[in-house]
């Protein structure tokens, strides 16, 4: 006799909208052949390969030692979100008061905190195509509805003014836009992101940038970027970043917000009851990523990112590969594979199986050209990245004679 666990349909309807990561199912396969002694090169990780920083882990630990193992504020301590606001004051000259600062269960559970927020059940939230998937799974969760505008290479894979006025309709509540993006490392220029904003707000929309990649920005040589911050542009957006990336605290899973004052309320609402206060040892280790020495570190493994593009960019584009933008932030390039021959999932399911590298698939990113394009993440050192090379280099040659 059946029993309600072994019950499908008592499954919510929403799983059907939610699409496999097939990322994390690359990284099983490659784990699969890694344990029968294969050497596995990894682009496929959008995760920092460095460790975080020692002077966060000592905090860390003293943290443990001192007893900090309690709830916090709902919205983070006080000493977090001051700390925050003197980042933003230090990085990119700009006066955020600390109250508008929400710490949140990484950048996720800002996203499905905002989610919460801002959107009610049939509106839509619109987001570009390709773009970072889970965006979608967190707008289905309040049943509202991811809405793709598409973008293109000669575009510079960013959000067009015209394209943002032919996606609007009378259901668009506002813009989910990355900058830098991913899968793409694009970032809008000032002038543009003020033209995305203006032309949001003038349709009564709510405009939500996601920073995450903000301190992972380089120019050709590895240079300062044009802006620290969208909130120089516009102090009445929505703005996600994470300790993760530029960090490098992956695991700790602490992010944070900036908000418009009037929300906080309603957000703190649903902090209470959704997260009840993000990790204590998270955020006093938090403390110590701000300071000189931590910042130091956060800074030389910016340049290594860049340095890496170069290195990775050249050596694909010398086997034939299309690069169209080259990426000003994040640690990604998205490469046209077609030239191979093969479709973007076939391209890496084969070079997994047959040559042991891992790249993601452009499906994964959208439907947009998904079949032309495949994410590399160049967070791994040189040795891999010209292993990597090679045996691209000899699938290449192996395919091109079948």
């Amino acid at each position: 006799m059946r029993t309600v666990c072994d019950n499908q349909s008592m499954i919510a309807e929403r799983l059907n909208r939610i699409a496999p990561f097939r990322v994390m199912q690359l990284m099983e396969r490659a784990k699969a052949l890694e344990a029968q002694g294969h050497r596995v090169v990894h682009f496929e990780v959008g995760e920092p390969d460095f460790d975080t920083a020692d002077p966060i882990v000592q905090a860390g630990q003293r943290a443990l030692a001192a007893g900090h193992t309690k709830y916090t504020q709902a919205l983070g301590t006080p000493e977090l979100r001051a700390r925050i606001a003197r980042y933003y004051e230090e990085s990119a000259g700009i006066s955020v008061a600390p109250e508008r600062i929400v710490v949140t269960s990484g950048a996720s559970g800002g996203l499905l905190l905002l989610a919460g927020l801002l959107l009610d059940p049939g509106d839509e939230l619109l987001m570009p195509d390709p773009g970072y998937p889970c965006n979608e799974v967190f707008v289905g969760m309040v049943n509202a509805t991811p809405a793709r505008i598409n973008v293109e290479a000669d575009e510079g894979f960013q959000v067009t003014p015209d394209g943002l006025a032919r996606a609007w309709t009378d259901r668009a509540r506002g813009l989910l836009l990355g900058a830098p993006a991913n899968p793409t490392g694009a970032l809008p220029s000032r002038e543009r992101l003020r033209t995305l904003i203006d032309a949001v707000h003038a349709r009564d929309g709510v405009f939500l940038l996601d920073e995450i990649y903000q301190g992972l920005i380089y120019g050709e040589t590895g240079d300062q970027p044009e802006y620290r911050s969208g909130l120089t542009v516009s102090d009445d957006i929505f703005v996600l970043n994470s300790f993760s990336k530029y960090f490098g605290m992956t695991g700790w899973r602490l992010g944070w917000m900036v908000l418009p004052e009037a929300y906080l309320d309603g957000v703190s609402r649903l902090a209470q009851n959704l997260f009840i206060s993000p990790s204590s040892i998270a955020q006093h280790a938090a403390l110590a990523a701000f300071e000189p020495d931590a910042m130091q570190i956060h800074e030389a493994r910016r340049c290594e990112f860049a340095r890496r593009r170069d290195r990775l960019s050249a050596g694909l584009r010398d086997l034939g590969l299309s690069i169209p933008v080259d990426p000003q932030g994040a640690f990604y390039l998205y490469v046209d594979v077609s030239a191979s021959g093969l479709d973007s999932e076939t391209f890496c399911w084969r070079l997994i199986d047959e040559y042991q590298v891992a790249v993601t698939p452009g499906i994964d990113f959208g439907s947009h050209l998904a079949d032309r394009y495949v994410r590399f993440a160049y967070t791994t050192g040189d040795e891999d990245i010209d292993m990597g090379l090679a045996r691209i280099r000899d699938a290449l040659e192996a395919w091109s004679r079948s």
